[in-house]
């Protein structure tokens, strides 16, 4: 892998995190996700509109895909209630290439190879020692953070399947961010009775900022896809994980344990082995 695509896959890594530090410390983490998706639809739009459209075979994939991460997005923001960013985000991310890899063996009879099965070791005992440990989280956050997970894998497996029909990926790109954009300020007014808003300030920044980073992690991430194996930019995208623990001890000061700093390495090491395994 060439050294500028290294450089550019860790710095997408640092941005995923950041984005969900920002949503972990939101005084409104519901209204920060749903204008953060209302404005990367914003982004897209004009992308989508110059992009040759995906093929219509894709379209119910995409539909699939954007309800599922309104879900997902829901999810996220239940489990940051009362879970910490240094828990939460590796169950959540770890989770996600174990489910894929475990789903794929029992539906499509796919055999792991050693790597793989060290993988899946790796992540369960690091769910297991963030999750179970001396000054666990609440098992609530634990379970939502691992439903999150599945979400993950399943509209990851949706846009896979998708992008493949479309005949066009950054269109279908495109479409899906919108998509599931403009569903978000639907599913906060049907929350909440009332359209999202706020008012010009820090916290609209720190929205607008987090869109920013979360479509740009996103496209550095398919701009690596094309010139790098697939797995190779997943397995390095995977070391958000350590990123996410170091960043909530420093900016939300998290209690930093090196149990949990423990349990992110091996989610992180067994994410790296699901993904070239």
């Amino acid at each position: 892998m060439a050294p500028l695509v290294i450089a550019l896959v860790l710095g997408s890594a640092v941005l995923h995190a950041s984005w969900n530090a920002m949503l972990r410390a939101g005084a409104d983490r519901l209204q920060f996700m749903m204008l953060m998706g209302g404005l990367c639809a914003a982004a897209a739009l004009p992308v989508a509109a110059i992009a040759p459209h995906p093929a219509m075979t894709s379209w119910p994939y995409l539909a699939a895909s954007a309800v599922l991460q309104v879900g997902y997005s829901l999810l996220l923001v239940r489990a940051y209630r009362e879970g910490h960013l240094a828990h939460v985000y590796p169950i959540a991310r770890g989770s996600a290439p174990l489910l894929v890899t475990l789903a794929a063996a029992v539906v499509a009879g796919e055999h792991l190879a050693p790597l793989g099965l060290l993988g899946v070791v790796l992540v369960s005992c690091g769910i297991v020692a963030i999750a179970f440990g001396r000054g666990r989280p609440d098992l609530v956050s634990s379970a939502f953070a691992l439903t999150c997970g599945g979400f993950i894998a399943s509209y990851m497996v949706v846009d896979g399947l998708g992008v493949r029909a479309s005949g066009h990926p950054i269109g279908y790109a495109a479409w899906q961010e919108v998509a599931h954009g403009a569903l978000m300020p639907l599913v906060f007014a049907g929350l909440r009775g009332r359209w999202p808003t706020m008012p010009v300030n820090r916290e609209f920044a720190k929205v607008c900022l987090g869109a920013v980073i979360s479509v740009l992690a996103y496209g550095v991430v398919l701009w690596a896809m094309s010139r790098t194996a697939m797995g190779q930019v997943s397995a390095l995208r995977e070391t958000s994980i350590l990123f996410a623990a170091v960043i909530g001890a420093v900016f939300l000061k998290e209690p930093f344990t090196l149990r949990r700093l423990a349990g992110a390495a091996m989610i992180a090491g067994g994410a790296v082995a699901l993904s070239v395994g």
